[in-house]
């Protein structure tokens, strides 16, 4: 059957009235149509982020291209780093043409910019191809300019506190479209005269639930052909994914890596991260001992203080109890609000105590400076929506 014959005129499942019949229309589509979609595809480009270099090579290599001009490309993409093939000024002209062409250079989209009140912290909602959206976050400090970027729209890991955990999980992003938020605020901050010091990976997402990815985007980063950024100034987060935390050990990477805690016993663990109920801390703790004997690298736990949930003293031995024997320094932060969260941050009074506990008991501890509260950019509260 011819889809003119089986839509019968360009707006008949929008007559008034039609309700039934558009029903109908859609049931006779899948029918005679398997596969149809009523939404209008757009034919996607590749984007020029997410080949690596070999894979960058061999695609110039069929156009014809000699080879220094793949490393041209990619010293365009990731050390200057260039926002268009316009920009590359020292390609041919037709080269240029068929880059712009036949390539995406830019899978993000900006939707909206928000800035705090204070004008240290600036958060970006980015518009993803398939109308999925993400967000990332640039903070300003004394001498440091960290941006914290996403790795997966929504999140599976569902920790009740935290906004992106609350939407759920729609799908991982690719290596381009994790790389690209880097390159954006590479450029904004050049633009001001300023330069990326700090990367950590504790946006939107669980960064080892979409490990290849996360960690491919990493390499990326820390290419010395390429962005050339240095990877003990790269933190990656996880909730606690066990055999990613091994792998991760095995594999000798150098970017640090923080465990989101947040809680001392299997019992609150478990209603706060429901990823506990897999993975134990148990065996948690034994990954991260692990880790340290693969790598001899200092680990870092994050911890989200909730009053009267785990910033007790209880809660604090429990954590020296946990931590004995690891290298590793602790960063408590008094939660953040949440829409779908009843919890309430710690008092400063509450925060200082639990830190003097694990300082009196060899952990060092820090208490970190809520950022971008009023624009939902603090941590925990990243997801796709506006403030």
């Amino acid at each position: 059957m011819a889809l003119a014959a089986v839509l019968g005129g360009r707006n008949c499942a929008n007559r008034a009235g039609d309700g039934a019949r558009s029903s109908v229309l859609l049931g006779v589509l899948r029918r005679e149509i398997p596969g149809i979609s009523l939404i209008p595809q757009p034919t996607e480009k590749r984007s020029i982020y997410d080949p690596n270099l070999p894979a960058l090579q061999a695609l110039l290599a069929e156009w014809g291209e000699p080879p220094y001009r793949a490393r041209q490309v990619w010293g365009w993409l990731y050390r200057r780093p260039a926002a268009s093939p316009e920009e590359m000024t020292d390609l041919p002209a037709a080269l240029r043409r068929r880059l712009s062409r036949e390539l995406g250079f830019g899978r993000l989209e900006k939707v909206l910019e928000l800035h705090s009140s204070d004008g240290e912290t600036e958060k970006v909602l980015f518009g993803l191809p398939d109308n999925r959206q993400v967000e990332a976050v640039l903070m300003r400090y004394q001498r440091r300019r960290t941006i914290c970027i996403s790795t997966q729209a929504g999140c599976a890991m569902g920790c009740v506190f935290c906004a992106t955990g609350q939407m759920g999980f729609q799908r991982h992003l690719r290596v381009g479209e994790i790389v690209e938020q880097v390159l954006y605020f590479a450029r904004q901050l050049s633009h001001r005269g300023e330069r990326l010091t700090n990367i950590v990976v504790m946006g939107m997402g669980e960064p080892f639930h979409n490990y290849d990815a996360t960690m491919e985007a990493m390499d990326r980063l820390t290419d010395p052909d390429g962005f050339n950024f240095g990877a003990r100034r790269i933190t990656v987060s996880t909730v606690g994914l066990v055999p990613m935390i091994e792998r991760f050990a095995r594999e000798q990477r150098q970017v640090n890596l923080a465990v989101s805690l947040h809680a001392a016993t299997d019992e609150l663990r478990s209603e706060m991260l429901p990823i506990n109920r897999k993975y134990p801390l148990a065996a948690l703790m034994e990954a991260c001992r692990s880790y340290q004997r693969e790598t001899h690298r200092r680990l870092t736990f994050e911890w989200a203080l909730i009053e009267d949930v785990n910033d007790t003293a209880e809660q604090a031995r429990g954590l020296l109890r946990l931590t004995r024997g690891l290298d590793s320094h602790v960063n408590v932060i008094p939660l953040n609000p949440t829409r779908k969260y009843a919890g309430a941050a710690s008092t400063r009074e509450r925060a200082r105590a639990f830190k003097e506990i694990l300082e009196a008991g060899g952990i060092p501890c820090t208490i970190r400076v809520r950022r971008g509260i009023d624009i939902n950019a603090g941590c925990g509260q990243l997801a796709n929506l506006t403030a």
